[in-house]
């Protein structure tokens, strides 16, 4: 028994001018970004609202160095966190224009998460008081409102 082998016959992806499997439909990302991004805008509307009820009611602390409040710089970084692992899952799809809308979606949620996290480091680091010219190495205190009797 004789056998020959078969040429083989190539896939679609191989043909120079045939359609691309690989390559998703434009549209379909277009409606997919479309989709995921207004899932996003109500999540990152929610973040910033939290945040702002949060700090409304640190307005009443005692004074000194307070803690570093690190939920604001969690909070944002897991969102981005988030936003990127759709933008990968978009660009290993052979979606390339919705994957890179979802990374400047991501680089402004990261930018948003950085001025977050040093707010929160200027806040809980304030700067020393000046030295006072009349008391050598010591800090000047702030005046104290004299009251009448």
């Amino acid at each position: 028994m004789n056998v020959e082998p078969r040429p083989h016959s190539p896939t679609p992806r191989c043909h120079p001018g045939g359609p691309s499997v690989s390559r998703g439909d434009g549209f379909a990302g277009g409606c997919i970004s479309l989709i995921v991004l207004l899932v996003e805008i109500p999540v990152a509307i929610l973040l910033v609202l939290v945040s702002s009820v949060r700090g409304r009611g640190r307005a009443d602390e005692q004074s000194g160095a307070p803690a570093m409040d690190w939920v604001p710089v969690l909070w944002l970084g897991g969102f981005t966190l988030g936003v990127l692992v759709v933008a990968v899952v978009f660009l290993c799809s052979a979606h390339p224009y919705a994957g890179a809308v979802q990374l400047l979606i991501a680089a402004m949620a990261l930018l948003f998460a950085f001025t977050a996290w040093h707010k929160e480091y200027q806040r809980a680091h304030p700067a020393p008081l000046p030295t006072c010219p009349t008391r050598t190495g010591t800090p000047c205190a702030p005046p104290t409102p004299v009251t009448d009797r």
